[in-house]
């Protein structure tokens, strides 16, 4: 990649440690910027792993990570909407995460009552910048006060168009896929398609939970941690044009310079194709 990675880049990056709040503010200014001027992906997604070894590591409660986790999130979802970054799909809380010490469930319950609605009130970071919130997943496994925080945040950014959250809670790949062969299925007998002949992969894809909110394709994928497989999330959307990352920061840790590489190596891989394209 350092091929693609031209020396005044090299240099800022390393810059971006520097522990001044202020010169860090311009030099992230500026790096952003800087990607700015060339191809930036419409979609990004988040597996956003490793909170509770973090914790550990600083020897924190769980809890107290997956609070710095959230912050995280504030902080990288901020450079994708300054990037101007379409969609950004995150993985906050699996289905089998249900199975998890119920103290730590319970806690991770309250955060999401309090911080989607937090974070979608008037002046914060979703109104500011335009973002729409949709939670994705199998709300009925949610308490119902968790239900209602996340139908009044959705309700107050409804009509925001200039970006889109997708926060999948509680999510799994293979709830969604079999919604949507579901939902393709009824849709075919609606038309009186008894034989099956209009289901395809094109009618599937459609009725998947980030289609249905009108993301655009996956082009780039982050799983931090070091973890090196998907875990049921978005499989289906994970094609042959997705750029794959697994970073071994933990995601509280996460940060500009665990995301300038990942952000350069997607606009190499575009150069090369339209280099390609251009000498055919």
């Amino acid at each position: 990649m350092s091929c693609c990675l031209p020396w005044p880049l090299l240099a800022l990056v390393a810059l971006i440690r520097l522990p001044f709040d202020y010169a860090r503010r311009q030099l992230t200014h500026l790096l952003l910027s800087i990607i700015a001027t060339g191809p930036v992906p419409r979609h990004i997604a988040f597996e956003m792993d490793g909170n509770r070894r973090y914790a550990r590591s600083l020897g924190k409660e769980g809890k107290q990570g997956h609070g710095d986790g959230f912050r995280t999130l504030l902080r990288v979802l901020e450079l994708c909407l300054r990037l101007r970054i379409h969609s950004v799909t995150v993985y906050a809380f699996a289905i089998d995460n249900f199975n998890r010490p119920k103290e730590e469930v319970d806690a991770l319950m309250e955060m999401a009552e309090t911080r989607l609605v937090e974070i979608a009130e008037k002046g914060h970071l979703l109104d500011r910048y335009g973002v729409r919130l949709n939670v994705l997943g199998k709300r009925s496994l949610l308490p119902p006060k968790v239900q209602v925080a996340i139908e009044k945040a959705e309700y107050m950014t409804r009509h925001n168009n200039a970006a889109v959250l997708n926060v999948c809670a509680p999510y799994s790949s293979k709830h969604e896929i079999t919604t949507a062969v579901e939902s393709a299925v009824r849709e075919a007998l609606e038309n009186r398609d008894l034989d099956g002949s209009t289901i395809t992969e094109g009618t599937i894809e459609a009725q998947l939970s980030t289609s249905l909110v009108g993301s655009p394709p996956l082009d780039v994928f982050v799983r931090t941690s070091g973890v090196k497989r998907l875990s049921s999330f978005l499989t289906w959307q994970c094609n042959e044009n997705t750029q794959i990352h697994m970073v071994d920061t933990y995601w509280p840790d996460f940060g500009l310079r665990d995301f300038i590489p990942v952000l350069l190596q997607y606009q190499c891989k575009v150069w090369r194709e339209q280099g390609a394209s251009r000498s055919m």
